[in-house]
């Protein structure tokens, strides 16, 4: 019986990888090819939130990065999160300071019910690290892609609220897949500070390329 589930997998395996296409370069039969893979190593950026938080980005939102994201997010994707997820551990390696704990941003419920997973907690778990499920959504909010700065910033203003377990004065760092114009990362770090926690900073898979305020940064230094 072992031995017949055992085949079963292997060949639903194998039937996923003749019917994946890259979504880099629409090569057939592969789930990422080794050219697209290389444009998925981590070459940092640093933005800033309107509130002032700095966010280290491990990618530019575009390209290969971009497509891959979006697979993972609308077409459910989930094993291409591996090579995505060691782009995000090499930035969590090199920003977050001992001690601090990875908070998430939180997925709504309607697209968990959608995908079935959350995607930033989702990538931490890839990236090799733990994530701490601290911050809610309190209310429903729009799709944020439609949405210019300002109206995304009223857009979540007040939607989330932290609830948990973490001591009051913990060092936390904000995980974000897609970081925008910051405005979902400040209300983040509005609800943990309501709480007394501490955020220091925020990690995000990808930052957009429509922001002015970006540097290249090292990941070690």
């Amino acid at each position: 019986m072992g031995w017949r589930w055992a085949v079963l997998v292997a060949l639903e395996a194998l039937a996923l990888l003749l019917a994946s296409v890259c979504p880099g370069c629409d090569r057939a039969g592969t789930l990422l090819c080794e050219e697209c893979r290389g444009r998925l190593i981590a070459d940092p950026i640093e933005v800033r939130t309107p509130g002032g938080l700095p966010v280290h980005a491990a990618l530019v939102y575009e390209g290969v990065p971009a497509r891959s994201i979006r697979r993972v997010k609308e077409e459910g994707a989930t094993m291409l999160a591996r090579p995505l997820g060691r782009a995000l551990s090499d930035v969590l390696a090199a920003r977050v300071p001992a001690g601090a704990v990875l908070v998430p941003v939180p997925t709504g419920r309607g697209a968990y019910r959608r995908r079935g997973y959350r995607v930033p907690e989702l990538l931490i778990r890839r990236a090799g690290f733990r994530a701490e499920r601290v911050l809610r959504q309190t209310r429903r909010t729009r799709d944020q892609r439609e949405l210019d700065r300002d109206e995304r910033a009223r857009n979540v203003a007040g939607s989330m609220r932290a609830i948990g377990a973490l001591h009051t004065g913990r060092e936390v760092v904000i995980v974000d897949d897609v970081v925008t114009t910051g405005a979902t990362i400040d209300e983040a770090a509005r609800a943990l500070r309501a709480v007394g926690l501490r955020p220091i900073c925020a990690v995000a898979l990808a930052a957009t390329p429509d922001r002015h305020d970006t540097r290249k940064l090292s990941v070690n230094g």
